[in-house]
C-alpha cells in the first residue's frame, strides 16, 4: 500500500512531464536525411520567371539616338513629404492587366502574360526595329513587385520583396527565420496561381526529392505555408480549454481524493 501511495503522489508530476515534454525526434527536424556525404543534384528543368497578371514591370529603352528613345520610357517619380523632396526616386512601371497586356508607348497594346523577361525584351526590340522606330534599341526588363509570402509555423512570417529574379523554397524559409520546432518538415506547401488556376504542392524537407519539385524555385506571389505538427495542435486544444494548469488541478484533486480514500480504508 505504501508503494501505491508513493505512485499516487508522483502522478501529477508524471502527467505534467508527459504533457509538456518534447516529443520531437531527430527524424522530425533534420533536413535531407536521404542524402549521402556528398551528392550533386542537377536542376530538372531550366528556371524561368514568367510574367503574370498584376506584375509590375520596369521597361527601359536606350539607343544611340537618345532623343528618339525618350518617348518609350516612363518618367521617374520623386518622393515628396510636406512639399519637399524626400530624396528618393522610384521608377514607374507597367502593370499587367487582367487580359495579360500592357499599353506600351507608340507600340500600343502588347500581350505579354506567360512570357519570360528575356522574351519580352526580344519582342520589344523586334517591334521597335520592324516599325522603324529605332535602329539599335537596347531594352532592359525588370520586375518591380517580385515578392513571396511565408506563413504558418515559421519564426518570422510575412511577405518578402525579392530584389533578384531567383529564389528557392529554402531561401524563402530562411528569410522567414526557418521553421519553428512545431512546424512539419514533411509537409511544407507552396500555393501558386497561374492563368486563373491555383495549385498546392507539398514538400518533404527531410528528403532530397524537394530539389526536383517544380516549386523549388519560387515564382512571384507564391505563398509558402508550413503546417503545425501534432504537438502544436495538442497544445492549441489545451489552450482552448482554458489552460494546462486547469487540467493539472483537476488531476491533482482526483489523486488527492483517491489518497484520502486509501488512508481511510487503512484505518
Amino acid at each position: 500500500m505504501i508503494k501505491l501511495e508513493k505512485i499516487i503522489k508522483i502522478l501529477p508530476a508524471l502527467f505534467a512531464w508527459a504533457l509538456f515534454s518534447a516529443c520531437s525526434t531527430p527524424k522530425d527536424v533534420i533536413y535531407f536525411q536521404d542524402a549521402g556525404n556528398y551528392t550533386a543534384y542537377k536542376d530538372v528543368e531550366k528556371y524561368e520567371v514568367y510574367i503574370h497578371q498584376d506584375d509590375l514591370l520596369a521597361i527601359m529603352v536606350n539607343s544611340r539616338a537618345t532623343e528618339a528613345a525618350l518617348p518609350f520610357n516612363l518618367p521617374i517619380a520623386n518622393y515628396y513629404v510636406g512639399g519637399e523632396s524626400y530624396g528618393q526616386q522610384r521608377i514607374l512601371g507597367y502593370l499587367v492587366d487582367k487580359e495579360g497586356t500592357i499599353d506600351f508607348p507608340i507600340l500600343g497594346k502588347l500581350h505579354i502574360e506567360g512570357l519570360t523577361r528575356n522574351q519580352l525584351r526580344d519582342m520589344i526590340i523586334e517591334k521597335l526595329k520592324t516599325s522603324g522606330q529605332l535602329k539599335d534599341p537596347i531594352v532592359t526588363v525588370n520586375f518591380l513587385n517580385f515578392k513571396v509570402s511565408v506563413q504558418g509555423e515559421v519564426n518570422r512570417p510575412g511577405s518578402f520583396n525579392i530584389t533578384g529574379e531567383r529564389i528557392t523554397l529554402l531561401e524563402a524559409l530562411s528569410m522567414a527565420g526557418d521553421l519553428t520546432i512545431y512546424g512539419r518538415r514533411d509537409r511544407v506547401a507552396v500555393i501558386r496561381e497561374a492563368k486563373g488556376t491555383r495549385m498546392i504542392l507539398y514538400h518533404d524537407l527531410s528528403s532530397t526529392e524537394v530539389f526536383k519539385s517544380p516549386c523549388y524555385y519560387l515564382q512571384q506571389n507564391d505563398i509558402v505555408y508550413v503546417e503545425p505538427n501534432k504537438r502544436k495542435i495538442q497544445q492549441s486544444n489545451i489552450n482552448q480549454n482554458n489552460s494546462a494548469s486547469v487540467w493539472l488541478s483537476i488531476v491533482s484533486v482526483i489523486l488527492t481524493a483517491t489518497s484520502v480514500i486509501i488512508s481511510l480504508n487503512k484505518k
